[in-house]
């Protein structure tokens, strides 16, 4: 989410403590969990007053209070969980833990309450848990814009390092932490936005109290309420456990950035080995019951949608083909997983020669890098653009997630040309099966430079899962609604 986080800084340096340090809105926590009882308890009341009226308020109680017993278990209710991460997901994750949970209790129980209506009342929880912790996310953003429930970061690194990461948090608003002062190790300047609070030497100091005393002044005079380091060759190990040590003698966090980016915490977990803290990053998912259970859900996700859109797909077509002389569907070869090249359909938005004009427009790209888009291409018909807009001239690759060559969300489908000009990192795009929509296509789609569709790509091939399909699925709604990006 971009943001204009210096003057967000400048606002958080004129601010006084109490202002600031207020915290996330205290009604998050009781909101949360109202919203979470209220999902649960009402569907099953009203799903059970209709077959079983008199234990109907009893069922109510128990899935409630077991929707929160498992939304407590995981901590979704502590204060530096609230409005933070993929509500969605985490809501689906609970919501297997709370069938699970109630299914072990009936079998204790010998209850006999009917099963499908017991499952199917307990399906709104989490949706109704994702919409209540999405309004909650949507206040906190807007907070934070105002410099209110963020924490004020002092950084120390190199300048390279420093440089990387202050740009990067600038770049959202949506985080916790707002920069207020750099410490570079060694004489290079940093560009960073953030004054130059202190500098630290490039050798290690004889004396701990060369990096601590500096450190520390710095972080009073600031009044930080983090310190984030940025390891490199010059802070090494025993030097960033002694600037630990007097940090937290006056209780303020150290954060250590490990360097890795787009990587899900999900997949991330620490451990120590002989004293040695080590992090170990899990392989993205690429086999298994995942796998397996993405691959089901794509071809029958894609036969009912296929199913339930027939009309919609003739009334296209028939409009198309009244449109402009040509084929109803255009056929083209696109790069699929692992290099392998399909066909893809989709229904034609552009004159019938378009490939053959695509040559002579070539000086007129609006884009930054391999694909090769134009805000106003003439070769798109008066249908193709109102197509376009709502992308219904993407229907046929439904067929084609049927027959396996796509996936309802992955990357984009590239063409064989944009593929030959990839390089090693942007050739990762290919370990998955490009998709009908997928973080690109949420995002902004062709209003995106060429660096930004590649990292969304790559941080998708690298970070899915089930959960993450299914926000992106609710997203993709959304975005077509609006039709942004789209031309």
């Amino acid at each position: 989410m971009p943001g204009a986080r210096p003057a967000q800084t400048q606002a958080i340096r004129e601010q006084p403590p109490t202002r600031r340090r207020t915290g996330k809105a205290a009604w998050y926590a009781p909101a949360a969990v109202i919203g979470d009882a209220t999902g649960a308890a009402l569907p099953v009341y009203l799903a059970f007053a209709l077959v079983d009226g008199a234990n109907a308020p009893a069922y109510a109680t128990v899935a409630a209070a077991a929707w929160l017993l498992v939304r407590v278990a995981r901590n979704r209710y502590a204060e530096r969980s609230l409005g933070e991460g993929n509500s969605a997901g985490l809501a689906l994750q609970d919501w297997l833990v709370l069938v699970g949970l109630l299914a072990v209790v009936r079998a204790a129980t010998g209850e006999e309450s009917p099963f499908l209506v017991a499952l199917t009342a307990l399906v709104p929880c989490a949706p109704t848990s994702a919409v209540v912790h999405r309004l909650i996310h949507r206040h906190l953003v807007a907070r934070r814009r105002d410099g209110l429930a963020v924490r004020r970061a002092l950084v120390i690194g190199e300048a390279h390092a420093v440089d990387g990461l202050v740009s990067h948090l600038a770049r959202r608003t949506d985080h916790e932490l707002v920069v207020v002062g750099v410490c570079p190790v060694g004489d290079e300047d940093p560009h960073a936005l953030a004054p130059v609070a202190t500098r630290l030497s490039s050798q290690a100091p004889q004396r701990p109290s060369a990096d601590t005393a500096p450190v520390l002044e710095a972080a009073r005079r600031l009044d930080v309420d983090v310190v984030v380091v940025v390891p490199g060759s010059h802070m090494s190990g025993p030097r960033l456990r002694r600037l630990s040590w007097a940090l937290h003698g006056e209780e303020r966090p150290l954060v250590v950035v490990p360097g890795l980016t787009e990587v899900a915490g999900r997949r991330v977990g620490v451990h120590s080995v002989a004293g040695l803290t080590m992090l170990n990053v899990a392989p993205p998912l690429r086999r298994g019951l995942a796998m397996l259970l993405k691959s089901m859900t794509d071809r029958l996700g894609a036969a009912l949608l296929i199913t339930l859109l027939a009309p919609l797909f003739a009334a296209v077509a028939l409009a198309v083909r009244l449109d402009s002389p040509g084929p109803v569907v255009h056929r083209q070869t696109r790069i699929g997983r692992d290099g392998k090249p399909f066909t893809m359909a989709k229904f034609r938005t552009m004159v019938a020669d378009a490939e053959r004009l695509r040559h002579q427009l070539t000086g007129v790209n609006e884009q930054d890098g391999r694909m090769f888009k134009i805000r106003r291409d003439p070769r798109i018909t008066r249908i193709g653009r109102v197509l376009r807009r709502c992308s219904l001239d993407e229907l046929p690759q439904l067929f084609n997630v049927v027959q396996g060559r796509m996936s309802l969300v992955g990357p984009r489908p590239p063409l064989p040309d944009e593929v030959a000009g990839y390089d090693e990192v942007e050739l990762r795009r290919l370990a998955v099966k490009p998709g009908l929509t997928g973080l690109w296509q949420v995002s902004g789609r062709s209003d995106l430079s060429w660096d930004e569709t590649v990292a969304l790509d790559l941080r998708y091939v690298d970070n899915w899962s089930p959960a993450e399909d299914l926000a992106l699925l609710a997203r993709t709604v959304r975005v077509v609604v609006a039709g942004t990006g789209a031309y």
